[in-house]
């Protein structure tokens, strides 16, 4: 057994056995109804049988998955950035983390668009509890993040995982989805974790810091839903971060929410592809020799470029005026769009409650904020 099997998508050879023993699983029959509602059920079993790959999968049934999700749940996918790189080329793309399931679908139909690379993607194995889940994570090329290991086992796995994604982006010529936190930004806050830059240093070697990461050709990625359909949902566990208290999940919650932020109204989406790391790791090298300070200069490399490139919606702006009882933005919003924010306010949350009121706010206004703080 190889030291990645346990976190690994399936390889080519294991997709038709794997996609065939899921076929008739209740949840495959809902996702196919979904994406081909005029299509007899008897013709995508069909289908599957001649599905020997993953790009088969992503291309024949997930591509127009996605397109019926923003087709049925938004007012349009917009991109910008794709054109600046190369179709031959793997890029690690570290992003701002809304959605469990959308930002990576999103990315790779931008990707499949534009005739670049498509993503393996890393996501937490608490997601995937469910046989069905786990078997499609791994149908459209996810791989494990493992959660919640006794400590001494927590070094041996972020190893194996940072080889695996070097392998993957050095050998096998995949490009790789990471978020840049572990879990979503759920106060719109969007900051890399250190630890996740260290973690994928493990695969360095001798190798200085800033070349390794210069070689990993790091691609900031900027993902902007004008409405985000889990707000309300994330309000418990922002009140209870706030009160330093212990936030317990339901069992289903996860599930939940992948169903809410799919299937959840979301406007408008805008997602940019920054530019390659390239420089900054060169005066990064220049400014700093301490390691620490190299990652902590990176990760902010990272943070500035998703602030710059993050798409402001009215919501945005909104939010900051509502918050702040100004009218400071009101340029870039109607008075009908302000009207239509507030009427979600109250429908998603008890508005009376100015600490609920607030923390909805903030979930919408920080992007705004964030960007006065950089001056980006």
């Amino acid at each position: 057994m190889s030291k990645i099997d346990d976190i690994r998508y399936f390889y080519d050879e294991e997709v038709n056995d794997a996609l065939l023993g899921v076929a008739k699983h209740p949840m495959m029959k809902a996702l196919m109804q979904f994406t081909f509602p005029n299509r007899e059920e008897s013709l995508w079993l069909e289908e599957f049988k001649n599905i020997h790959s993953i790009n088969d999968f992503q291309n024949r049934i997930i591509s127009y998955t996605v397109r019926r999700i923003l087709e049925k749940s938004s007012e349009g996918l917009s991109t910008s950035g794709f054109d600046k790189l190369d179709k031959d080329t793997a890029y690690l793309f570290i992003s701002n983390h809304r959605d469990i399931v959308l930002d990576t679908s999103l990315l790779n139909l931008a990707l499949l668009d534009n005739g670049l690379i498509l993503t393996a993607s890393a996501i937490g194995d608490n997601l995937v509890q469910k046989p069905f889940i786990h078997a499609l994570a791994k149908l459209t090329r996810n791989f494990l993040v493992q959660r919640d290991l006794p400590i001494r086992e927590q070094l041996s796995s972020s190893k194996i995982l940072s080889e695996y994604i070097y392998d993957l982006l050095k050998k096998e010529n995949r490009s790789v989805w990471m978020a840049q936190r572990e879990g979503r930004a759920k106060d719109g806050n969007d900051l890399t974790q250190q630890g996740i830059l260290k973690m994928l240093a493990m695969a360095s070697g001798d190798i200085p810091i800033t070349d390794f990461f210069k070689s990993l050709k790091i691609v900031p990625l900027s993902i902007s839903y004008e409405y985000d359909p889990t707000d309300a949902q994330k309000i418990p566990q922002l009140l209870a971060k706030s009160r330093n208290e212990a936030y317990i999940k339901d069992d289903n919650e996860d599930f939940k929410t992948i169903l809410n932020g799919v299937l959840g109204q979301k406007k408008h989406i805008h997602l940019h592809a920054g530019n390659i790391l390239n420089e900054e790791l060169d005066n990064i090298a220049f400014e700093h020799e301490n390691k620490n300070k190299q990652l902590q200069a990176i990760a902010q490399v990272i943070d500035d470029s998703i602030i710059k490139n993050y798409k402001l919606w009215p919501t945005k702006y909104i939010a900051y005026d509502l918050l702040y009882e100004s009218g400071q933005y009101c340029e870039h919003y109607t008075e009908e769009e302000k009207q239509l924010f507030q009427r979600r306010l109250e429908m998603r949350i008890n508005s009376f409650d100015e600490v609920l009121k607030n923390s909805f706010l903030k979930m919408y206004a920080n992007p705004v904020i964030n960007k006065i703080h950089t001056g980006k």
